[in-house]
């Protein structure tokens, strides 16, 4: 057996079931808020890589500092 085929994305039905599997556990109350926490998260990460992407293009940018020598 190919290890491709054990890391390739689950099909039509298999989400169906996914779904369900969900529905039963969260149930429909609890998912909006898992929703809501979930994109915070993404929104969290993506706002940290920004500036870190941000910092790393400023300091490329700036000028090496001169020590003062006395």
């Amino acid at each position: 057996m190919s290890n491709v085929l054990l890391l390739s994305m689950p099909g039509g039905m298999e989400w169906v079931f996914i779904i369900l599997a969900v529905l039963l556990l969260f149930g429909g109350k609890k998912i909006p808020e898992l929703m809501r926490g979930l994109g915070k998260g993404i929104r969290e990460f993506n706002d940290a890589k920004n500036n870190v992407s941000r910092e790393i293009r400023e300091g490329m940018n700036e000028e090496p500092k001169k020590s003062e020598e006395k």
